[in-house]
């Protein structure tokens, strides 16, 4: 990673800036580290509810690897959810193919 740097104007929210200012947070750094990990191949970002925030950062905060320990779990979370996909999909497809029956 490069360490020139380049200046640029940012609008933030008030509320956002507030908020930022209260956290004691960097904003150049913050902006940075959010950018690095939009263009990292490895990283995901996920929008989840404020209860599973807050249970997420109870669990991981006891892992000794941070977040990579979540992965073969995060893993098996997106086979079940392809699992339950596929489900769906082959009910449609018997849903129509029985109306098709029908119609014949």
């Amino acid at each position: 990673m490069s360490s020139e740097l380049k200046s640029v104007c940012l609008m933030l929210r008030k509320e956002q800036h507030d908020r930022l200012q209260e956290m004691n947070v960097n904003v150049s750094g913050f902006v940075r580290d959010i950018i690095d990990d939009r263009l990292s191949d490895h990283v995901i970002t996920l929008g989840v509810s404020q209860e599973t925030r807050i249970l997420y950062d109870r669990i991981i905060s006891l892992s000794h690897h941070g977040d990579t320990d979540f992965e073969p779990y995060l893993r098996t979370a997106l086979a079940d959810m392809l699992k339950d996909y596929i489900g769906q999909m082959q009910n449609l497809h018997k849903t129509l193919d029985m109306e098709g029956k029908k119609k014949k």
